[in-house]
């Protein structure tokens, strides 16, 4: 019977009970991943006479296929189309791996890889289970300090979003390090828009004089802990002092001008002053030509203070 279509290779599948590698890979979301489906170096292989298979474990999905004599696609599914391939010239030399691209959240899951051979009587060459871990980096952690602080609790909110898978969420007493307990928290995890985590942590715990507490996004897939502290103690108490007698940005600005404004003033009058002074010791002091004529010194005929000198 020859083999044409994707439908009859999933009758195959299901009546094959040979040994099956498994296999695990990691990549990002957004990235470009290769699944490994490979016979020993050296292999050879007709495309004519070879089958290829790609399909999820769990739902079956076709993910992309090689059909002798038969380049359509059609069966593929919508989501893997045009984001799957494997490549011709890898499979003559008994490479049939998938390079995935552009890998989504969506695409965590088992993958099988199956070769048969029509010149063995449709025999498998290879089978190969590959499981794709994907994963993403969540942003780094905000965390929002109280704004109206009671006198009895203290109110911490720490956000997280886009990462994979969902994550775990710890605050800690970063005095001593250790871990608060976890019911003092509550966490709201969901999907966003992208297939990607959202979480946000509400932490709430009794007010002490100073408190210095973080906040922690722990991705075990990438083992990755992002931590972010918030301490408080004399920020909270200038905060309450603020708000009990506030003084605005514009407010402080107008002091500062008028303060100038007087410093300005108190400048000009000195001055003014300065001035009048002046003028009334010049007036008073003056005596005219007279009164700065030097005092005779030398004797004769060309003495300064003769009369001929001047002309007296």
């Amino acid at each position: 019977m020859r083999l044409g279509s994707p439908g009859l290779l999933l009758l195959l599948f299901s009546s094959l009970r040979a040994d099956t590698q498994e296999k695990e890979v990691r990549a990002m979301v957004g990235s470009d991943v290769e699944l490994s489906c490979a016979c020993p170096e050296g292999s050879r292989f007709d495309l004519n006479d070879v089958y290829v298979y790609w399909q999820t474990s769990e739902s079956k999905t076709v993910v992309t296929y090689h059909i002798p004599q038969n380049s359509s696609l059609d069966n593929v599914d919508s989501h893997y189309r045009n984001r799957a391939l494997m490549s011709p010239a890898g499979m003559q030399r008994g490479d049939f791996s998938l390079r995935l691209f552009n890998v989504t959240p969506q695409d965590e899951q088992k993958f099988h890889c199956l070769v048969l051979s029509q010149s063995l009587g449709f025999q498998e060459v290879l089978s190969v289970v590959v499981t794709l871990h994907v994963a993403a980096n969540f942003s780094v952690p905000v965390v929002s300090i109280p704004h109206n602080p009671s006198q009895d609790e203290l109110t911490f909110t720490c956000t997280s979003i886009n990462g994979y898978p969902r994550p775990n969420v710890y605050w800690i007493n970063k005095t001593d390090n250790s871990l608060l307990d976890q019911a003092l928290q509550n966490d709201t995890v969901f999907l966003n828009t992208r297939g990607l985590y959202d979480v946000v942590s509400v932490l709430r715990i009794a007010r002490t004089p100073s408190l210095n507490i973080g906040c922690c996004i722990e991705n075990v897939l990438l083992r990755q802990n992002l931590t972010v502290g918030s301490q408080t103690g004399n920020s909270i108490g200038e905060r309450d002092k603020i708000t009990e007698n506030p003084v605005s940005t514009r407010e402080k600005t107008e002091v500062t001008w008028s303060v100038l404004a007087v410093l300005c003033l108190l400048v000009a009058v000195a001055v003014a002053i300065g001035w009048v002074c002046r003028d009334r010791w010049l007036r008073r002091s003056y005596a005219g030509v007279w009164a700065v004529r030097p005092e005779p010194e030398l004797a004769g005929e060309f003495a300064i203070g003769s009369s001929r000198f001047w002309g007296a």
